[in-house]
């Protein structure tokens, strides 16, 4: 299995409602957050991408910008314009 793999696995188990940065999933399967970003890029549209956010809680601007209009969707805690990390942030199991 490929890092790729190991990152639509991560995204696919955040649930509606939750985000994880890029850091969370890079350090729950062992890459770096630039890694995890460059996968993105690479997985097709049936991943929930809107759902991996930068550290601060920003949306990603991929996809013509539909990422903030996604997450309401869901009713993600945001905070203004950003995702409130506190409240919204998944946490896998072991």
């Amino acid at each position: 299995m490929s890092f790729i793999d190991d990152v639509r696995e991560a995204v696919l188990a955040i649930p509606a409602g939750s985000v994880a940065s890029y850091g969370d999933i890079g350090r729950r399967i062992g890459v770096g957050p630039r890694q995890v970003g460059r996968a993105m890029s690479l997985l097709d549209g049936n991943v929930p991408w809107w759902r991996v956010v930068h550290a601060d809680g920003t949306p990603s601007t991929c996809h013509d910008g539909q990422a903030p209009e996604l997450l309401g969707g869901e009713a993600t805690p945001m905070r203004g314009t950003r995702v409130d990390m506190q409240r919204a942030r998944h946490r896998w199991t072991p």
